[in-house]
């Protein structure tokens, strides 16, 4: 009687436990977990903190030389990868503009393969080729966005589709690229079309059912709070803002740090005013949307600098207080340092050439502009630094705890342009007000660096010149020293991060303009990469005399057993 009173209780106990299985992963514990778990990669970023750090050291400066394939795979697929692959119990997830692919990532079996089912003639309103950055995990399910402007969900373990919801309309010039983000039990999407006369804005997804729980625009309506920097009528609605690339969260404040895009038209003359919230930082609330805070870096952005890239939640020493910040080096050549908690400025330094302004006033958080910004808003034409590609573009920097440093692939380029009008906006043409644009390069010159970046000065660790233009891949960075990122030649490279000398290479056979991830799996390192030219890499191979070919395939490295 006694056993059975025992068994019964026992049952009842398990009954009420929050049990994970397998098909339930990954939880929100597993996903706040994932910088600290570095076998599996559960996060566009390596973690919600997007520092695309590991603390894997099995893999170090001595045995790197070592380094082989373990495994590659084609992908079928011609446009480019620029994405992140996303590693959980052995089985790695990767997506590009036309599949989504399940993979055993020890032996590189395909396990399944599922279409995207685009429709072919949104490829007009890309802007800047057909591509796709990666999906999100969440509890059995791999969700992603489409370039028809889709969000999908699909079965972890068969690859079937779960439920499909119309984020936008692509004929309206919408796209979706970037990867979701996953927070606080929300998938949150951004969307592309800044360049089209669109509107940007985030959304907010139930990820179990695909219901749209929340939309906060990014540019400001009259009456809202913004609204009157934009001082042309209506302008708001065509005003730009896009967002294209992943956020990053702080689950602590439960604050979502999301970048916005470039101003619709560039032209200031149809905008009128700051333009709010183009080329800025929102700080929202995954399960409302509600707006906590924003910092504008670029006013009035004529320049296409925007501020979509990557936002690094790290902790620095700052006037002898430890700080919570958050760091982005901006296309427009300042490093930036935000308090996370409230968006207060705590730094601006110069990290590239810039002739647009000569520094940013801490007191009220504006760029000082130069004669160059006064005579190309008056309309004339000038010769700008950086230029529209800006002095780092959409590939990731990362970030190491352990020397404080920021290491990125940055451009030295400049362009000329003037001021124009922009007609009326039509499907598949850029919408922009500008003309007479060049980036002006240099037989020679030196376009691009692999530089480690000191966040607080701006100033340069080391820098390694980049022949033949310059990188479009992401860095990555270990425990153990060591930097790995790609060439657009098609050189998949480690670095000592200490010193910036090249340990290893391997020619990899195409182009890489992606985000390389490491992770371990019974005891073994691994590290990969997606290859295959495409995107806007495609035209610096142009560049320098083609011989690049086109064709993407995922490629595994381990240092032999």
């Amino acid at each position: 009687m006694n056993s059975m009173l025992v068994a019964i209780a026992l049952a009842a106990l398990l009954a009420t436990s929050p049990v994970t299985t397998a098909g339930e992963r990954p939880s929100d514990d597993d996903l706040r977990a994932d910088a600290n778990e570095p076998n599996e990669v559960l996060t566009y970023g390596m973690g919600y903190s997007a520092q695309r750090y590991s603390a894997l050291t099995r893999i170090d400066k001595h045995n790197v030389a070592r380094l082989a394939p373990a495994w590659a795979l084609a992908l079928e697929n011609e446009a480019g990868e620029v994405g992140q692959p996303l590693v959980m119990d052995g089985v790695m997830f990767v997506a590009d503009a036309r599949w989504t692919v399940a993979i055993d990532a020890v032996s590189g079996r395909q396990l399944w393969r599922t279409p995207t089912n685009v429709d072919p003639d949104a490829a007009i309103a890309a802007c800047c080729g057909v591509s796709n950055r990666g999906v999100a995990l969440y509890k059995g399910l791999v969700l992603r966005g489409t370039l028809d402007a889709w969000l999908v969900a699909l079965d972890q373990e068969t690859g079937a589709e779960v439920w499909r919801t119309q984020v936008a309309d692509w004929k309206q010039g919408y796209t979706i690229t970037g990867a979701p983000l996953l927070a606080h039990g929300v998938v949150i999407t951004g969307m592309s079309g800044a360049d089209f006369g669109t509107r940007g804005f985030l959304d907010g997804y139930d990820p179990l059912t695909g219901k749209r729980l929340w939309r906060r625009y990014t540019t400001a309506a009259p009456g809202e709070p913004g609204g009157e920097t934009w001082t042309v009528e209506n302008a708001y609605q065509t005003g730009g803002a896009s967002t294209w690339l992943t956020g990053s969260y702080d689950p602590r404040l439960d604050l979502v740090y999301w970048g916005t895009g470039n101003t619709g038209p560039w032209n200031p003359n149809f905008r009128g005013g700051d333009s709010l919230f183009a080329a800025s930082v929102i700080a929202v609330r995954p399960t409302t949307g509600e707006l906590a805070w924003y910092y504008q870096f670029t006013p009035d952005d004529m320049f296409d600098y925007d501020a979509v890239g990557e936002f690094i939640l790290a902790e620095l020493d700052i006037g002898g207080t430890r700080r919570k910040v958050i760091v982005q080096l901006n296309k427009n050549g300042f490093v930036y340092v935000l308090d996370r908690a409230n968006g207060t400025l705590l730094s601006a330094q110069a990290y590239a050439k810039t002739n647009w302004a000569t520094h940013v006033d801490l007191k009220t958080g504006r760029p000082v502009e130069t004669p160059v910004a006064a005579s190309l808003r008056a309309g004339n034409k000038e010769i700008l630094w950086p230029s529209f590609r800006g002095a780092k573009n959409w590939a990731h920097a990362a970030f190491s705890p352990r020397t404080g440093l920021l290491y990125a692939n940055t451009i030295q380029l400049s362009s000329t342009y003037r001021i124009s009008d922009p007609g009326p906006t039509r499907l598949g043409q850029w919408w922009i007000g500008a003309t007479e644009f060049k980036y002006l390069y240099e037989d020679g010159a030196v376009h691009g660096h692999m530089e480690a970046i000191d966040p607080l000065t701006g100033q340069a660790r080391w820098r390694v010149p980049v022949q033949d233009r310059y990188n479009l891949s992401s860095m990555l960075v270990t425990a153990s020293g060591l930097l790995f990122t790609g060439r657009h030649t098609g050189e998949f490279i480690a670095l000592d991060a200490d010193t910036g000398e090249e340990l290893w290479m391997f020619r990899v056979g195409s182009g890489i303009n992606s985000s390389p991830i490491t992770w371990a799996r019974d005891g073994r390192q691994y590290v990969t990469v997606l290859v295959g030219l495409g995107g806007a890499g495609a035209g610096l191979v142009a560049k320098v005399g083609g011989g690049v070919p086109r064709g993407g395939s995922v490629w595994t490295f381990a240092v032999p057993q």
